[in-house]
């Protein structure tokens, strides 16, 4: 049976693998994003393979445009049995006694409370159903901060508290939810970091064999599809040379 799975952030990195992992997987998907010229490309690229589509588009940080997309979803599409809370960023690696405001606001605005009004808009309708599955895309930066990553830590340390506490809040209900925490993955992320700086984003995967977007997609679609009693609650997953969010072996 297909699950109607949403995916915010999905058109590039970790969300366009899950979207194309789970339309392997025979799903049905919302995917959310705010290029809608990519949002289309991607909906083209699975139609083609079958794979139903609804695409929305808008930033998770404008609470009123989110609620309002999400509200005029069809009604065949407003059971969503899988949230992948993707969206997501990190700006600079700057000292925190010399960070940008607008982009500390930016990455609290992103990672955290676009989260929040994700999970706030959606979560209700699966406790009334006492079925579905959060999973939400955390970091192993969340774990312990390293230099230069200050805020971005702080962001991904929160998504970990709001995941444990949601699990918490709905474990008399058949939901589930999941913290995945990856490591080095090599998608444009470091491009983002370094406001396009792609020499500078390259070097941070040299002389290490990073994850990819879909090693990461391949855990969310093993976590959703565990059976109803199984929770997978929390993944770190990390490259084999990468023993935390500050140790790295490089050749």
């Amino acid at each position: 049976m297909y699950k109607i799975v949403l995916i915010t952030g999905a058109t590039s990195g970790i969300g366009l693998a899950c979207a194309r992992k789970f339309a392997e997987n025979g799903d049905r998907l919302i995917l959310t994003g705010r290029n809608e010229k990519r949002l289309d490309d991607i909906k083209k690229e699975l139609n083609k393979k079958g794979t139903e589509v609804v695409t929305l588009v808008f930033d998770v940080r404008n609470r009123e445009d989110v609620t309002e997309k999400i509200n005029s979803l069809p009604d065949e599409w407003k059971d969503i049995d899988v949230l992948v809370n993707n969206a997501g960023l990190a700006l600079g690696l700057e000292p925190e006694y010399e960070g940008s405001f607008d982009e500390w606001e930016t990455m609290i605005d992103t990672n955290i409370k676009g989260l929040l009004t994700m999970t706030r808009l959606i979560v209700p309708h699966m406790v009334e159903r006492s079925s579905g599955h959060v999973i939400n895309v955390g970091s192993v930066a969340g774990d312990a901060a390293y230099a230069g990553g200050n805020v971005y830590c702080a962001t991904k340390a929160a998504v970990k508290a709001l995941t444990d506490g949601l699990r918490i809040d709905v474990a008399h209900t058949g939901v589930r939810v999941t913290n995945l925490k990856p490591g080095l993955v090599e998608t444009n992320f470091s491009n983002v970091r370094f406001r396009g700086d792609n020499e500078r984003a390259a070097n941070v995967y040299n002389g290490i064999k990073p994850l990819t977007g879909d090693d990461i997609a391949d855990v969310a679609v093993y976590a959703a599809n565990a059976p109803a009693h199984v929770q997978i609650a929390e993944v770190l997953i990390l490259a084999t040379h990468q023993a935390s969010g500050s140790v790295i072996f490089r050749k």
